[in-house]
C-alpha cells in the first residue's frame, strides 16, 4: 500500500509520541520514586539512632536479642511500614520481628550503612533482609558500650513488606489507571497538534503536487491550470521558495513550448515558400530548356537567343536563392561573430549607391540620401552592414514603381546611428507585417518579405539590435535600424 508524503510523516510522528509518551511516563515514575526515598529517609533518618538511645539493646554480655524482638515489635505495630533488625559488628542479623520464614538474609551489607552514618547524599539504598536481592531506603545508627567500637547497628528498613503490598494494590487500581488515563489524554492531544500542524506545513506541497500533476507545457495560456506562487511574506521558507521557482519554471517551459511551436510553424511555412520559390524557376528554366532541345532546328537565331535569355535569368534567381538559403543557414549557426571594427558609414552607404545606379535608372527610380554635417564613425562588422543596406535597397527598388523614389537617412542621437530607408512603393499588406522578419512571405512578386528581410534581422540581431518597419499614413515602406556610435568619434561627433 503506497502512503502519501503526509500519511507517512503522522505515522512516524505518532510511533515517536507514544514513545515519547511512555518514556516521558517512565522517567517521572522514577522520578516521584526517587522523590519519595529522599523525603523519607530524610525525615526518618535519626529513627535508628532515637531507637539506640531509647532502649537497652546491650547488657555486659552483649546484644539482648529478646529485648530487640520485644522493641522492634512495638515499634512495627505504631509504624506497621518500618522493619527493625539488629545487627552485630560483622551485619549479622541477631534479632527481629519477622514472621517465620520471611528473612530470606542472614547478613547485610555495612558498606551503604557506613556511608548513611557518615552523612552521604540521600537517598542511600541498602539490603532488604526479606528479599534476596532488593535494596531499599533505610535507617541506621551504631550500638556502643562504654564509647567504644560499635558493637552491633539498628537497622530499620523504612517501606517494608506492609508497604509494599498495599503500594501494589494501589497502583493496581486507581493510580495506575489515572496515570494510563493521563497519558492516554496527552498523546492524543500531542497526536492532533501534530496531525493539524503536518496538514499546515504540507499543504502548500500538496497544492504545488496537485499543480505538478494537471501542468500541461503544450496547453495554451488560457487554459492552464493556476500555478501556486507564494508571496514574498514566505521568501524564507523552503516551501514556499519551491511553489515560487516552480511557477517561474512552469512559465519558462510554457513560453519555450509555445515558441518552439511557433518555430516549428515557421520552419514549416519556410519549407513550403522555399519549395514554391525553386519550383517556380526550375519549372521555367527546365521547360525553356527542354523547348530549346526539341525545337532547337525549328527556331530562329533570335528565339533561341530569348529562351537561352530567360534560362539563364531563371537559373541566376536560383542561384540567389540558394545563395541566401546558404547565408541564412550560416548565419543561424551560432558560432557566426560580428567582426568588430570601426568605419564610417557615409563611405559605406556611397558604395552601395553605386551598385545600384544602374538597376535604379532602368527603373527610372531616384536614390537619394540624407546624411548630417557631422556623423560619427561605427562600430560594426563591415562586410554584413554592407549586406543590410544591399538587401534593403534592392527590396526597396524591386517594390518601387517606375518613377519612384528610394530614400536613405542617417541621423545621430543618444550614442548610435540610426538609418532609415523608405521608398513610394506600395507598403507592406497589414496580413504581412506580423512576422515579416520572422518567415518568408514570397521572393518577389509584389508582395514584402522574404529571404532578403530574414537576412537582415538575423545580421542585425547579431549587432544586439533589429530592423523595424514604421507604420505611416500614406504610401510606401520605411525601414530602420541603429547601431552603437565609436566612443571617440560620437564624443567629438557632440
Amino acid at each position: 500500500m503506497k502512503l502519501t508524503l503526509t500519511q507517512r510523516l503522522s505515522i512516524v510522528f505518532s510511533a515517536l509520541l507514544l514513545a515519547c509518551c511512555g518514556a516521558s511516563a517512565w522517567l517521572q515514575i522514577r522520578s516521584s520514586d526517587l522523590h519519595d526515598k529522599v523525603v523519607i529517609q530524610g525525615l526518618s533518618r535519626d529513627l535508628a539512632a532515637h531507637i539506640a538511645r531509647s532502649a537497652s539493646l546491650m547488657d555486659a554480655q552483649g546484644l539482648r536479642p529478646d529485648a530487640v524482638r520485644q522493641l522492634f515489635g512495638e515499634l512495627m505495630v505504631v509504624n506497621p511500614s518500618v522493619e527493625v533488625y539488629l545487627l552485630d559488628s560483622h551485619g549479622r542479623i541477631r534479632g527481629d520481628d519477622a514472621p517465620a520464614g520471611h528473612v530470606k538474609r542472614e547478613q547485610v551489607d555495612l558498606a551503604p550503612i557506613r556511608r548513611f552514618i557518615a552523612g552521604d547524599a540521600l537517598p542511600i539504598l541498602g539490603d532488604d533482609p526479606r528479599s534476596t536481592d532488593g535494596r531499599k531506603v533505610f535507617s541506621a545508627a551504631p550500638l556502643r558500650a562504654d564509647g567504644q567500637t560499635p558493637s552491633g547497628y539498628i537497622y530499620v528498613v523504612l517501606l517494608g513488606e506492609a508497604h509494599d503490598a498495599l503500594a501494589e494494590r494501589v497502583d493496581a487500581s486507581s493510580v495506575l489507571r489515572t496515570t494510563l488515563w493521563y497519558m492516554a489524554l496527552v498523546a492524543l492531544l500531542g497526536l492532533l497538534a501534530g496531525l493539524m500542524a503536518f496538514g499546515l506545513i504540507t499543504r502548500p506541497l500538496r497544492r504545488l503536487s496537485a499543480a505538478m500533476l494537471r501542468f500541461d507545457a503544450n496547453g495554451e495560456p488560457d487554459t492552464q491550470p493556476q500555478v501556486p506562487c507564494s508571496s514574498s511574506a514566505g521568501a524564507r521558507d523552503e516551501l514556499a521558495i519551491l511553489e515560487t521557482t516552480f511557477a517561474q519554471m512552469a512559465a519558462r517551459i510554457g513560453e519555450q513550448w509555445r515558441a518552439l511551436i511557433r518555430q516549428d510553424q515557421q520552419r514549416r511555412e519556410l519549407l513550403a515558400n522555399i519549395s514554391h520559390d525553386l519550383r517556380t524557376p526550375l519549372t521555367s528554366l527546365h521547360g525553356y530548356l527542354e523547348t530549346l532541345s526539341l525545337k532547337a532546328d525549328t527556331l530562329d537565331e533570335t528565339e533561341r537567343k530569348r529562351y537561352l535569355a530567360i534560362a539563364i535569368a531563371q537559373s541566376a534567381k536560383v542561384g540567389r536563392l540558394a545563395q541566401a538559403l546558404f547565408e541564412l543557414a550560416r548565419l543561424e549557426h551560432a558560432d557566426v561573430q560580428p567582426a568588430w571594427e570601426e568605419f564610417s558609414l557615409v563611405d559605406l552607404l556611397q558604395d552601395v549607391f553605386q551598385k545600384f545606379e544602374l538597376p535604379a535608372e532602368a527603373r527610372h527610380i531616384q536614390l537619394r540620401a540624407g546624411v548630417p554635417r557631422r556623423l560619427p564613425t561605427v562600430c560594426a562588422d563591415l562586410g554584413m552592414i554592407e549586406r543590410v543596406l544591399t538587401n534593403l535597397l534592392d527590396n526597396a527598388i524591386r517594390h518601387t514603381p517606375a518613377e519612384g523614389t528610394v530614400r536613405v537617412d542617417l541621423a545621430y542621437r543618444d550614442d548610435k546611428v540610426s538609418v532609415t530607408v523608405t521608398d513610394t512603393g506600395p507598403g507592406v499588406p497589414p496580413n504581412l507585417r506580423d512576422g515579416l522578419f520572422e518567415r518568408p512571405s514570397g521572393s518577389g512578386g509584389t508582395h514584402r518579405g522574404g529571404f532578403g528581410l530574414l537576412i537582415v534581422q538575423r545580421m542585425l540581431q547579431l549587432h544586439h539590435t533589429q530592423i523595424r518597419l514604421i507604420e505611416h499614413e500614406g504610401t510606401g515602406a520605411i525601414f530602420c535600424f541603429e547601431l552603437r556610435a565609436s566612443r571617440g568619434s560620437s564624443a567629438a561627433a557632440a
